[in-house]
């Protein structure tokens, strides 16, 4: 007899994934692909952290499975050097001059080099419109739940 298992493609460094997945930390979720479209993402390019790319090396097309990491594992501890103010000025140069911030808004920045974007959100805001973002991941620090169904695998 033989055995069909061994025939379905596994997880590899530099694998291209079809998959739906869900992070979520102590507060609840914070990526969730399930009730949407699967996402489509390459191993090695940093769109998942090293921690839990690890976790889907050698896994199996079709499995559905869940991790649990420790805290800090997954997007590492909270720094607070990536809190940092921002001037109202530049704000102004990056985006919508009329734009409020509030506390909790998360607002997109473009990379130094004009072809990514970050993340930081809103912590305080100060009289003079200069505001503190906190450039940390939302989930930096935490215990994070990592639940993964591999739709493809090529």
């Amino acid at each position: 007899m033989t055995s069909t298992a061994a025939a379905l493609p596994t997880v590899q460094p530099g694998s291209f994934l079809t998959l739906h997945y869900r992070l979520a930390g102590p507060a609840g979720d914070v990526i969730n692909t399930f009730n949407d479209k699967p996402a489509t993402l390459s191993l090695g390019t940093g769109e998942l952290s090293p921690a839990v790319e690890q976790r889907l090396l050698g896994l199996a097309e079709g499995t559905r499975t869940t991790f649990e990491l420790p805290a800090g594992e997954a997007f590492g501890e909270r720094n607070a050097d990536m809190q940092q103010w921002v001037a109202r000025k530049l704000m102004n140069e990056l985006g919508d001059p009329d734009e409020k911030y509030n506390v909790g808004d998360v607002v997109q920045f473009p990379t130094p080099d004009g072809l990514g974007q970050y993340a930081g959100a809103v912590m305080q805001v100060r009289d003079d419109g200069a505001v503190l973002f906190d450039f940390n991941h939302p989930l930096a620090g935490q215990p994070v739940t990592f639940e993964v169904q591999l739709i493809g695998i090529l």
